[in-house]
């Protein structure tokens, strides 16, 4: 079906029933912007993030599973 075959099926339904069609395709774009928008988020580059090791100079760090026990 083309787009203008789907079209034209959608101007022969009664006004209630392309309210509906509408009111879907706004409930399906809103479902799937969440998916749409997570792959268009930028690359972020890890390797030269500060964030990335900025507590590699901590020394009570350096066995962090013993860390985390003695904090527990």
């Amino acid at each position: 079906m083309t787009q203008q075959e789907l079209f034209n099926e959608f101007l022969c339904l009664p006004a209630e029933a392309q309210r509906q069609v509408i009111d879907f395709i706004a409930f399906l774009r809103q479902r799937y912007a969440v998916v749409e928008s997570a792959s268009q988020l930028p690359a972020i580059d890890l390797i030269n993030d500060s964030f990335i090791g900025m507590w590699s100079d901590r020394q009570d760090l350096a066995d962090s599973t013993a860390w985390v026990r003695g904090i527990r």
